[in-house]
């Protein structure tokens, strides 16, 4: 709502429905994280050479693209409630499946499906925030989304790391069943409390008024807002959809192009926010530092350590992102990550391969390596993790939201599959210093991108958002 409406709002009721919201974000970060310590695992029960394992574990991102798709076009038809509610099903399912089966292929399914429960959650948590929060927090409440996600990839990091110990590795067994089957199982537990919780929180007011549902929208905004505030919201709300026709795929098209100048704006901040190589990190965190000379239990450790510094990184941008702004934080966000990358870049450049072809550092040299990449993590926490997901729950205008962050979702996991899908390859092939050259170029291209073609949303409300078209 507008400042004046500032003292009406119900925090505690926001706050809740924030809280049970970005659960879905919790099991998108848990489910993420959760395959980082099962690599030896998945290459043991299946027999998977590099490639067989890349594409086991990009399995899940196949399904986050179509997850995504789906949910944004669902999401205007069905309601982001019983979308979210649908893919906690899935997402509960597919974990049990996934800590039981012995057939790879039934695995795979099951992991694809989890990612499509995954990949609706995470374009669906933001959007939904941002169609109830007050304009003035927006972005400090949709960027729990991103805190959310990176405490469950490091709940999976903690889980992986007691699970490995407990059993000696993750090969070893534990009840019957070696370590990195229940790595898998355990997600089944913030699946079903995702599930449960979601029957709490009302529907989205905006989705009710696409749908004529204006006096059950009303309800829903005078019990956020306050019952003066709530007709007259209402009201612009409704000015703010199409007379002739309800949101359908086609608004994110513009005549004469392929998409509206503002689809393509989101499509910067999805792609590049991959192409800087995060997940790298997220994914293959393990295997990262075994190849430069870590031992299984260090590998861990610090994927624990980075965990906890990227959630703190995470509180700074809540603190920031209303204050100075999302377009601020992007830029520099991309300067940093460019710097810290490209001393990456050098530290592993300048490594030796063993007789095993592992990367081999002085520790001096190791230590820089730590210590860029956790300012790395930093930079991309403070500025395009939890932003990126910001902007694209917010910038769109009511009537192509749902439809233009199907387009979003489906490039930035298409995105996300590519890196994490070529990154065993190139690291194998061309080695690491090569490989994050690449994504320090892409993080230096994002920079310049972020300046050109990004607006600032600080402040606004969602209602407003319809000038973006208009470049």
């Amino acid at each position: 709502m507008n400042d004046s409406g500032q003292d009406n709002v119900r925090m505690s009721l926001v706050g809740a429905i924030v809280a049970v919201a970005t659960i879905g974000g919790l099991l998108f970060g848990y489910d993420s994280g959760a395959v980082n310590g099962t690599q030896a695992g998945l290459r043991d029960a299946f027999a998977l050479d590099d490639a067989g394992l890349g594409f086991t574990v990009g399995s899940l991102l196949i399904g986050c693209a179509a997850g995504a798709f789906l949910a944004g076009r669902l999401a205007d038809a069905m309601g982001r409630k019983r979308v979210m509610m649908i893919s906690a099903v899935i997402f509960l399912i597919g974990a049990l499946v996934q800590g039981l089966t012995p057939d790879h292929t039934i695995f795979v399914i099951a992991r694809f499906a989890g990612g499509m429960a995954v990949g609706a959650a995470s374009v669906l948590s933001p959007a939904y925030i941002s169609e109830v929060a007050p304009a003035h927090m927006r972005g400090r409440l949709t960027s729990v989304q991103q805190v959310m996600i990176i405490t469950g990839l490091t709940l999976a990091f903690v889980v992986n790391y007691f699970l490995a110990k407990a059993a000696g590795d993750s090969l070893g067994m534990i009840g019957g069943h070696p370590a990195w089957r229940w790595m898998y199982l355990a997600q089944s537990v913030p699946a079903a409390v995702y599930l449960i919780a979601l029957f709490t929180i009302p529907e989205s007011p905006r989705y009710l008024v696409s749908r004529k549902r204006d006096t059950e929208a009303e309800a829903i905004l005078a019990r956020l807002f306050g019952a003066f505030s709530a007709a007259a919201k209402v009201k612009e709300i409704r000015a703010s959809f199409s007379h002739d026709h309800r949101p359908r795929l086609r608004d994110v098209m513009a005549p004469g192009t392929i998409l509206r100048p503002i689809v393509w704006a989101g499509l910067v901040l999805a792609v590049f926010q991959q192409l800087v190589g995060i997940n790298v990190i997220f994914y293959y965190g393990e295997t990262l530092w075994k190849l430069a000379g870590a031992s299984e239990e260090t590998a861990l450790q610090r994927n624990i350590v980075s965990g906890i510094v990227s959630i703190a990184a995470c509180f700074v941008a809540m603190g920031l992102v209303d204050r100075i702004g999302r377009k601020p934080l992007l830029l520099i966000g991309s300067a940093g990550m460019t710097v810290t990358l490209g001393t990456m870049t050098w530290v592993f450049t300048s490594g030796a391969l063993d007789a095993a072809g592992n990367l081999v550092l002085d520790q001096s040299i190791g230590l820089v390596a730590l210590v860029a990449a956790n300012l790395y993590v930093i930079f991309f926490n403070v500025s395009w993790g939890p932003v990126m997901w910001v902007m694209l729950g917010e910038m769109f205008p009511n009537q192509l939201r749902g439809s233009a962050l199907a387009v979003c979702g489906l490039a930035q996991w298409a995105a996300n599959y590519a890196v994490v899908q070529s990154f065993p390859g190139m690291a194998s092939g061309l080695g690491l210093g090569l490989t994050y050259a690449f994504y320090t170029i892409c993080a230096a291209i994002s920079f310049f991108l972020v300046r050109s073609f990004i607006n600032e949303t600080r402040g606004k409300e969602l209602e407003e958002m319809e000038g973006w078209d208009e470049r």
